[in-house]
């Protein structure tokens, strides 16, 4: 047999290592570092990170699933577990991952070394070898980049929070682009997530709206279920989905809240930096009033709904989002396909503002609303550094390393969108996170080319 390929990454970590192995041991850790540009499904899973517990996922390479199923081994607790292939496209498959206190020299905290060591023997002996290696390094390097950032960003948000209560949260639309990355965060952060769902409740942590009281003490509420606005044109019967998902939805998951005996101490609903309108380049903050148009209508209505929470002596959070940057969901995913084949370019003029935030951004700002009591009313829920769309159209270019000089016309989509594209895609909003900034929320991802660089595997 031909020996095995090495593979070694290391990172210093914020934490001890007792820490920083218990982080790896809680719900949603496996999701946090599957990297966003990958297609992964879990198919089984028995157990955590203990010795006999083992994962089944597939995963797409190009047009084809791969099944790989994974069994672990090793498990020293504080200090390592390791995972092997029992099925899967590699000869063998052996990954270690150890975790060393260190001391960390620039502030003297405890801190701590995470290694994630891999060895692996590719099929198709010498000739697999000499075809695969090269691809297989350079996408473990991407892959555990972006791990290891995750790892020591989540792990320090952890730190900067220990003190703070774990809370029982309930979660609506977690089933979203930003409910699925949310409830990961806080089940690694070590919260309890309670997901409200509209059929019938199929595992312990799902409730209804209807029957909330069985989901026992909710110490707060992150409600993000809402009708997609970008799917299309807005039709009279979209507009009424749009509006009555939003406006209908809160009200219900406000009333049957109101009839709890304990209720939570905090509701945050999501919004959207549409409540501002087209506002060419003025830069709008929490305390410029709404603009015009449906959109700007429906955050009103929406931002009304969640205001009535606070009635009920809950302190309320109304998340103005910018555009969600992931790989995964979104404006970003629908425009890949096209800039990776380097047709991409910029809407109309250009000149438009957007306003935008990474997927890792949102959830931390979420989190750190749900006990910071700094924070209530309106939040812009946006990076600090907005840009025009040219701008937008030449890092996403430059990141992926592809021209971009087709323009796209604006009357052509105004043809095929209608309002939806002079609302959406050519609406200029330019917006600062006053109150995030006020609050002292350290963002991950300041400069769309680092938010880029990091949800597309693409670092410098």
């Amino acid at each position: 047999m031909p020996s095995p390929t090495l593979f070694l990454r290391s990172t210093p970590l914020p934490v001890s290592a007792a820490d920083a192995f218990a982080w790896h041991e809680r719900p949603g850790a496996f999701e946090r570092l599957a990297p966003p540009w990958e297609q992964i499904k879990v198919i089984a899973k028995q157990g955590g990170i203990e010795n006999g517990a083992s994962l089944t996922i597939k995963q797409a390479v190009g047009p084809v699933w791969l099944t790989m199923e994974a069994e672990h081994f090793g498990y020293v607790p504080n200090h390592e577990f390791n995972d092997r292939l029992v099925r899967g496209p590699f000869k063998s498959w052996e990954h270690r991952h150890k975790f060393v206190d260190v001391e960390a020299p620039a502030s003297g905290r405890a801190g701590s070394l995470l290694s994630d060591t891999i060895e692996y023997i590719l099929p198709g002996g010498p000739l697999g070898k000499i075809l695969g290696e090269s691809g297989v390094k350079k996408k473990l390097s991407r892959i555990f980049t972006y791990r290891h950032a995750v790892t020591a960003a989540d792990l320090a948000l952890w730190r900067r929070g220990a003190a703070a209560p774990r809370l029982r949260v309930l979660v609506s639309g977690s089933t979203g682009l930003v409910g699925r990355s949310l409830c990961a965060l806080l089940t690694t952060q070590g919260h309890t997530v309670i997901r409200l769902v509209r059929r019938e409740p199929m595992a312990p942590d799902e409730v209804v709206v209807d029957r909330l009281a069985d989901a026992g003490a909710l110490d707060a509420v992150v409600h993000l279920a809402g009708e997609n606005v970008a799917s299309g044109r807005w039709t009279s019967s979209v507009r009424h989905r749009i509006l009555e998902s939003r406006v209908e939805g809160t009200r219900n998951l406000v009333a049957a809240l109101g009839r709890l005996r304990g209720r939570p101490k905090v509701f945050i609903g999501a919004s959207a930096t549409g409540f501002y309108g087209d506002r060419g380049q003025e830069m709008c903050d929490e305390s410029t009033p709404v603009g015009r148009g449906f959109l700007s209508e429906v955050c009103q209505a929406w931002e009304g709904e969640t205001q009535n929470a606070e009635k009920l002596g809950m302190r309320t959070v109304s998340l103005r989002t910018g555009i969600v940057l992931s790989p995964a969901g979104g404006a970003l995913k629908k425009l890949l396909p096209i800039f990776r084949l380097g047709l991409g370019g910029p809407i109309g003029t250009g000149r438009m503002a957007m306003s935008w935030i990474s997927l890792d951004d949102l959830t931390g700002c979420i989190t750190q609303a749900l006990t910071d009591e700094s924070l209530s009313g309106p939040v812009n829920a946006v990076a600090p550094e907005p840009v025009t769309n040219a701008e937008f159209t030449r890092t996403l270019a430059r990141v992926l390393h592809r021209p971009a000089v087709l323009p796209v016309p604006a009357p052509m989509l105004q043809a095929v969108f209608g309002e939806m594209a002079n609302e959406t895609l050519l609406a200029s909003t330019r917006v600062e996170p006053a109150r995030l900034k006020a609050a002292g929320y350290e963002f991950r991802h300041r400069s769309l080319t680092s938010a880029l660089r990091h949800v597309l595997g693409r670092s410098a």
